[in-house]
């Protein structure tokens, strides 16, 4: 079973849940794998602290021009749809940062005068904690193609067991390539207006991709009905509420679990983990 936890901005609690989801099965004794997606910014491992026991590049291949061989047609930087090749003077240069890997350009160019290389976009990590497993891709500084490193990582992912995908904030590009093929979205937010206006895109994105989800409210306060009436109208199940209280900002800035150090809060983990199963069908 694949589970993303997503939100549709970022601050939400995703990581949050994530975490004390993926820590709540593997203290059942499940397999399981936390997996984080959030490759711009990746912070599960603070909160599960595995031992790393694997690491290595990713790399995408770009294109890299044999101005010997190249005669200047112009083919491969006018049909180059991000615009990372240009002609000038019968010579064709590259602007990696721009180039996505499509491999188009290799493919169309009549002289043969386009080879290619290895250029490192990222690193690729992987470890345990307890009976779990963690898995986490981070972009290189200076890249800007999150969604290759995000499938580098789904490429990765073991067959069995349950999976958490901890989601990059958002609705965009890298969000749908985590999200898509998962069998439930467990979608954070918190009562705000900015919280319920982003949920509202999530929801839409949701939607639109076939799956099926559910609402989780991070920071609840009494008397707020805010999130309780939009999944009412919306017809949108709210999975589980976890209060606006002190004790647990107190553990989470510490980077502690909340299941383990507040066990009192554990069951509202455990009654999400049913809702999900419920609504899933699994």
């Amino acid at each position: 079973m694949r589970i993303a936890v997503a939100s549709g901005k970022g601050g939400t609690g995703k990581t949050f849940v994530a975490t004390n989801l993926a820590a709540l099965l593997a203290d059942m004794g499940e397999t399981v794998t936390l997996a984080d997606c959030d490759v711009e910014e990746p912070n599960s491992r603070l909160f599960i602290k595995p031992e790393m026991i694997e690491s290595h590049p990713i790399t995408i291949e770009v294109p890299v021009i044999d101005n010997d061989k190249c005669t200047g047609c112009r083919l491969c930087s006018s049909h180059c749809e991000f615009h990372a090749l240009i002609t000038v003077k019968d010579k064709t240069y590259v602007f990696e940062d721009m180039c996505h890997a499509c491999g188009f350009c290799m493919r169309i160019c009549p002289e043969g005068a386009i080879g290619k290389r290895d250029k490192v976009i990222g690193t690729f990590f992987k470890g345990q904690f307890g009976r779990g497993l963690f898995m986490e891709a981070e972009m290189k500084v200076g890249t800007e193609l999150a969604t290759p490193v995000i499938r580098h990582l789904k490429d990765r992912f073991p067959e069995s067991g349950t999976l958490i995908l901890d989601s990059p904030p958002g609705t965009s590009c890298p969000v749908v390539e985590t999200i898509q093929g998962c069998d439930y979205v467990v979608l954070v937010t918190e009562p705000t207006p900015f919280g319920i206006n982003d949920l509202k895109l999530a929801v839409e994105m949701c939607r639109t991709l076939g799956l099926k989800f559910g609402v989780v409210e991070n920071r609840a306060m009494e008397g707020n009905a805010t999130v309780r009436n939009f999944c009412r109208q919306e017809n949108v199940r709210l999975l589980a509420s976890i209060p606006l209280e002190r004790e647990i900002a107190e553990c989470y800035s510490r980077g502690n679990l909340l299941i383990r150090e507040l066990p009192a809060y554990r069951y509202r983990f455990v009654t999400l983990l049913d809702a999900v199963k419920e609504e899933s069908g699994q």
